[in-house]
């Protein structure tokens, strides 16, 4: 492989190493993908104990739990970009008669249902999933913990319904729609419901005091397939991290991956350091946002983390049902290469005449502040010199004639009128409504 300096590379192997050690998990696998490539790997310890220690390959498939979940997020949101569904929709709307139909679906990508965690049953004791028919009949007697938004509230049940909500507007499996839409586009043939058992890697728990590993057991997700049901492996999950940090438009547009990973409701709130969006988890690591998402089910835990600004992600996977902690290594692995190798700058290069654009360039008052226009990289932005940062800045495109809309920054949405003079001059603007002139007025001047 090639991509990064020896020295970087020396680096996510002794991050992968330790971790194996430290979590005293049988094997541990890891990827790192960066500008859609997997340019490292590594695979330490054992995918398989028995009969004889068997190394994991960059194409061994581990479950990779609740991962599965973003996946049902992008089918739900392909869905709606279709027209299919909208996402203040109730559940009633596509599950008629069932309880709880007044939860949304945008309540429940986001765990912001209040909805209570797990299906009806003691499932993870039994190991008994519920079938479609017994979850809906069961979800009369689950309970709805909290209001709708008052706090982060993980659901598993909530994806199994949205698997259901996916299965009855497609018109066939949560694991057809998932393969045709999501696992055949972008390449991941060793991915779905059904492991290669020549292929996966075993799943273990290894008891806290004696270290000896144990095989945990396979069982049937059924309806719950939705919520944590996949398989994958380094070579496929790099490829989704890959759409992750550059969406792939057979899949899903950037602007529906854009608003997936916007904060929706806080998970952190004393840090404000972790929020989860439509389907994403997102987390603040130093002065970066990192997308993903962790999974676990018995014998296997994943992590996954993409820096999407600068095309960068890492994928983790242990065969262990405890005491690793994948999503952290796999933000360790995406701070290291950033660090050590940082996303070169892009070229400056001037930027091209553009005649709608005379007399609105330079600096602009709006209530005694200063507001500067100007173009970056041929698109209109203006910014606060008074309040530096992104907060300060917004960007601007074409609504018309004498018309711009904001699409990205601080005032998105809102637009920014041109008023002309009888000799074409520019003589005033008006953004979100407030008057801006090129001197600094009052209202009572304004008014005049």
């Amino acid at each position: 492989m090639s991509g990064l300096g020896e020295a970087t590379r020396s680096t996510l192997d002794r991050l992968a190493a330790n971790a194996q050690r430290d979590w005293r998990t049988p094997g541990l696998s890891a990827g790192l993908v960066r500008d859609g490539e997997l340019v490292w790997s590594s695979h330490v310890g054992s995918a398989r104990l028995e009969p004889e220690p068997e190394p994991a390959t960059d194409d061994t498939q581990y479950l990779i739990g609740s991962v599965t979940k973003t996946f049902t997020a992008v089918l739900v949101m392909a869905l709606r970009d279709e027209g299919k569904l909208r996402l203040d929709d109730p559940l009633s709307t596509h599950l008629p008669g069932t309880a709880h139909g007044t939860i949304t679906i945008r309540q429940m990508l986001a765990h912001a249902s209040g909805l209570q965690r797990e299906p009806v049953g003691r499932i993870w004791e039994s190991l008994d999933a519920p079938d479609e028919e017994r979850l809906l009949r069961e979800l009369g007697q689950a309970e709805r913990v909290l209001p709708p938004h008052f706090a982060f509230h993980y659901s598993n049940l909530a994806y199994a319904l949205l698997g259901q909500v996916v299965e009855r507007l497609e018109g066939c499996s949560w694991q057809e729609s998932v393969t045709r839409r999501v696992l055949q586009p972008l390449g991941m043939a060793h991915s779905g419901l059904t492991p290669d058992d020549a292929r996966r890697a075993h799943g273990y728990s290894v008891h806290p005091h004696s270290r000896v590993a144990r095989r945990e057991p396979l069982f049937e997700l059924r309806a719950t397939a939705p919520l944590g049901g996949l398989w994958s492996t380094v070579a496929d999950l790099a490829r989704y991290a890959a759409f992750v940090a550059d969406p792939d438009p057979d899949v899903l547009s950037r602007d529906t991956v854009d608003e997936m990973c916007r904060p929706l409701i806080m998970t952190d709130l004393e840090g404000w350091s972790r929020a989860y969006g439509l389907g994403y988890d997102l987390q603040r690591a130093g002065d970066r946002v990192l997308a993903g998402h962790g999974g676990a089910m018995p014998g296997y835990v994943t992590g996954l983390r993409v820096r999407r600004k600068d095309k960068v992600g890492a994928v983790v996977f242990a065969n262990t049902t405890a005491g690793a902690d994948p999503v952290a290594l796999a933000t360790d692995l995406v701070t290291a290469v950033l660090d050590a190798e940082p996303t070169p700058a892009t070229p400056w290069t001037p930027s091209r005449p553009q005649p709608a654009l005379d007399g609105i360039l330079g600096s602009w008052w709006s209530e005694g502040e200063e507001i500067v226009l100007e173009v970056r990289d041929g698109q209109l932005w203006s910014r606060l010199p008074a309040l530096p940062g992104p907060l300060a800045e917004t960007r601007f495109e074409a609504d018309g004639t004498g018309r711009f809309r904001a699409v990205e920054g601080r005032e998105r949405g809102e637009l920014l009128e041109v008023t002309r003079d009888e000799q074409g001059a520019v003589s005033r603007l008006h953004f979100a409504t407030y008057a801006l002139t090129r001197a600094p007025a009052s209202f009572g001047e304004l008014a005049d």
